[in-house]
């Protein structure tokens, strides 16, 4: 086995677009409001990587009742103020990227977001151009992460076998759907808690090593160095 990735598959948001700390601080209130009083760390632990229908779902069983009324779009309209004002490409990603690039290292959008919400989001950080024709989203799958479909989509339609993809997460649920997908995968924890990825072969904090990341000798060859 090369160190060699035929394909890096990223999740969007947290990964390339620092997202998770904008929709974090809308959650916290929005949901709140609905009588849960939801802490950082049920979010973490319950809702990232998750699609909306799933956190939609999670909501109304700790409410104990349906979400009320135009609640997600009010809650979608809520996001996209926030990042029109104030999404960034996630810190060191940029730079990241291109040096995986000049590597000869293909790569991919996989994201449990909307291709609506995806489109926005690498929009407004300049980056929508970068990744044109190779975006994959949960609404193109039956099932979402934690299962691996998405994963499994996103290698098939790229021609990459899944054994020589790698996959880059900031999410439990993430690197759970590169598990079952039989691809090695890279925890960030730049904003996610590093214990909630220590099922990923390796976990970095900084963008500066994503590449000498993904180019780790895949499966066993592999190091667990999550902190």
């Amino acid at each position: 086995m090369t160190d060699a990735p035929a394909l890096v598959i990223l999740d969007c948001d947290g990964v390339v677009v620092d997202t998770e700390r904008l929709v974090q601080e809308v959650d916290l209130a929005m949901i709140s409001d609905l009588g849960w009083p939801i802490t950082l760390a049920e979010i973490h632990e319950q809702h990232l990587g998750r699609s909306t229908a799933d956190v939609a779902a999670n909501v109304a069983r700790h409410i104990g009742r349906p979400l009320p009324g135009g609640w997600l779009d009010a809650r979608r309209r809520t996001y996209r103020e926030a990042f029109a004002e104030r999404l960034q490409p996630v810190p060191g990603f940029v730079d990241a990227l291109g040096r995986i690039t000049a590597a000869g290292h293909p790569t991919c959008i996989a994201s449990s977001g909307t291709h609506d919400a995806i489109r926005f989001s690498l929009g407004r950080t300049g980056l929508l151009d970068t990744f044109a024709g190779r975006i994959f989203s949960s609404q193109d799958v039956t099932h979402g992460k934690p299962a691996p479909d998405l994963f499994l989509l996103a290698a098939r339609e790229m021609g990459a076998a899944p054994r020589e993809c790698v996959v880059v997460e900031d999410s439990p649920s993430g690197v759970a759907a590169a598990r079952a997908a039989g691809m090695p995968v890279v925890g960030y924890a730049g904003l996610t808690p590093a214990r909630l990825l220590a099922e990923a072969d390796v976990v970095i904090d900084d963008m500066a090593a994503l590449l000498d990341a993904v180019r780790r000798p895949r499966f066993g060859a592999w190091v667990r160095d999550a902190r």
